[in-house]
């Protein structure tokens, strides 16, 4: 994460969290480099060539931020947050893009700069669907793997999250990629 003050950060989101709008044009420039660092995580675990770029990942993140109604507990809680909405953004474009006919070459749109191939799409939706079962066994192994693999968070700060101590994310990351790799292994 950022070499950013998390007490600033963290300040600013409970002050936007009680409604000050004021906080949030604070808060951005503080957080945006993070954001793009996150969405570069999710953009360079695509095929190459891939044409989605990091800022317009980055952009419909923020769209879906700002209109999040949470109490925001601290910056690790917010980009563990950022983290599930960019997720959520590229399996909703996969899954569109597989569409009723599992395929057919169909290009989506994420501000007009998207292409996603079949194949990951077939990936993504794979892996969300594994997910989605790992969290309906362990919500919070679920949890950990969103916060750990997708928003690049440590393990120090998934803890501080989830409120669990480190040994517990240590473990529920090891169980989790265990179950996931299964699951995988089945598709």
């Amino acid at each position: 994460m950022s070499a950013t003050s998390p007490p600033e950060v963290t300040e600013l989101l409970a002050a936007w969290s009680d409604g000050d709008h004021s906080a949030l044009n604070k808060l951005l420039p503080l957080v945006e480099d993070e954001l793009h660092r996150l969405a570069h995580r999710y953009m360079s675990q695509e095929r190459e060539g891939h044409t989605l770029q990091t800022t317009a990942l980055v952009n419909e993140a923020y769209l879906k931020l700002i209109d999040q109604r949470v109490a925001w507990q601290n910056r690790a809680h917010f980009f563990g947050i950022a983290a599930q909405i960019m997720r959520r953004i590229l399996i909703d474009h996969a899954r569109k893009h597989l569409g009723p006919r599992h395929g057919g070459g169909k290009t989506i749109s994420l501000d007009e700069v998207a292409i996603v191939s079949d194949e990951r799409a077939s990936e993504l939706v794979a892996l969300d669907d594994a997910l989605t079962t790992l969290a309906q066994v362990d919500e919070r192994k679920g949890r950990v793997v969103e916060l750990r693999y997708f928003g690049g968070l440590s393990v120090e700060e998934t803890a501080a999250v989830l409120s669990v101590s480190e040994d517990t994310i240590t473990r529920d990351w090891r169980t989790a990629k265990a179950f996931l790799r299964r699951e995988l292994s089945r598709h």
